[in-house]
């Protein structure tokens, strides 16, 4: 189908695209379509892949419907799409209302259209977390704890596991698993690697922990067509070395989901001995301020116009289309703290409230935000935090110079 109806162009894009294509090529040139689609043919790799080289090949967009429950019983949205191709002499229509255009994205055309480029400022500086390929590396905190405890030496190779699911729904957002990480070792001196340093350790040296992989991850991997993932079983599928080695002179990284979830939510954590599982992204950015400007409305709307979403699901966060698009309002997103003080202070103020909200509740960020956009919660500290997400936005705002969106001078909130 890439070669044969999308000339070529690759993505993971839902299979609803390649209807699109076929659709295009068996109507003639005076001719149109209509389909019904789910709302991601509007987005990322499967807008790319289907609308955006229809329109590029003079395809017109004249009336869509960007998202609607389906009415069957599959909880989806779901998005209707008409093009015709030749020059359209009628109104356009989106969501039955009339606009000027109607571009790739089911939007109105603004002052900038198509897909915003990636910039190089952002390039380096985000990373999806390890992708270990077995669950077998990954166990509960006793339990790592008595491999310690029976060998002291076990702790070299016994991480803990930091995970969407902790991020989300961990009042503190500690690690709630721990995972076994032979990194790059060689198996044993059998299987030595001429690039291993000297004196380094093998997998070997961890009988404990290598037999509990070999019983447990092993035999999955034997199954897999990739060679590398049969032949290095004991290794994670990705160890993201480049992530590793990024965060290593950093106290703090930022962490946002990976896969899909009802917030787009940033905060701070931790960066030392912990590994990272496949469904966060990192971000090796330290800077209150960072936190604030990602966390703010302004780049949640970004976020939700580039990234794809699904019903009930919420976002997925991909930083291709959402991060490395995203112009900072300074060339460099890890120094902004003595360009806008008042960001800083505000930031601060904002995270140090949402961190005593969760804690106080003991509740996880997702029952937070979800207090947080419940119209009929009117509890004082929720409603503070609202407040100091609009002070938040009024920071953001100021820091590109637009001081047209501030109601009065910004003061933060003690």
């Amino acid at each position: 189908m890439v070669e044969y109806l999308a000339n070529g162009q690759r993505g993971s894009a839902d299979l609803c695209a390649y209807f699109f294509l076929r659709a295009n090529q068996l109507t003639n040139n005076s001719g149109g379509f209509g389909l019904v689609a789910t709302n991601t043919i509007a987005q990322g790799d499967t807008r790319e892949v289907g609308l955006d080289q229809l329109v590029l090949n003079d395809c017109v967009i004249h009336r869509a419907v960007p998202s609607r429950p389906w009415i069957g019983a599959a909880g989806v949205e779901v998005a209707y799409v008409w093009l015709c191709k030749q020059k359209w002499q009628s109104e356009y229509l989106l969501d039955e209302k009339v606009v000027t255009g109607i571009t790739s994205f089911l939007t109105s055309p603004g002052k900038s259209v198509g897909k915003p480029y990636q910039l190089i400022a952002n390039q380096n500086k985000s990373f999806q977390g390890s992708i270990v390929l077995g669950m077998g590396f990954v166990m509960e905190p006793e339990e790592a704890q008595a491999l310690i405890d029976k060998n002291p030496k076990n702790q070299d190779v016994l991480f803990p596991y930091f995970g969407g699911q902790d991020l989300n729904s961990n009042p503190d957002q500690s690690p709630s698993r721990w995972a076994i990480n032979f990194k790059d070792y060689p198996l044993d001196a059998d299987h030595d690697d001429p690039k291993k340093p000297k004196g380094a350790p093998y997998a070997a040296d961890y009988p404990d922990c290598l037999a509990i992989v070999r019983e447990k991850v092993k035999p999955e991997r034997d199954k897999k067509n990739r060679a590398v993932y049969r032949d290095r079983w004991w290794h994670y599928a990705e160890k993201r070395p480049a992530l590793y080695e990024t965060i290593r002179v950093c106290d703090q990284v930022l962490v946002t989901n990976a896969q899909a979830a009802v917030h787009s939510l940033f905060d701070l954590f931790d960066a030392s001995n912990v590994v990272f599982a496949n469904s966060l992204n990192v971000f090796p950015i330290q800077d209150i301020q960072a936190l604030a400007i990602l966390q703010s409305s302004i780049h949640t709307v970004w976020a939700w116009q580039h990234c794809s979403t699904m019903r009930d699901a919420g976002i997925r966060y991909n930083p291709t289309d959402a991060f490395e698009t995203f112009p900072f309002p300074t060339p460099d997103p890890s120094d902004l703290s003595t360009q806008f003080p008042t960001l800083n202070t505000i930031g601060e103020t904002y995270y140090t409230h949402r961190q005593a909200v969760m804690q106080i509740r003991q509740e996880g960020l997702t029952k937070t935000y979800n207090r947080f956009h419940d119209a009929t919660e009117t509890a004082s500290d929720i409603q503070k935090l609202r407040e100091l997400h609009i002070e938040m936005d009024y920071a953001v705002a100021a820091a590109y110079g637009w001081h047209d969106l501030c109601p009065h001078p910004l003061t933060p909130s003690p």
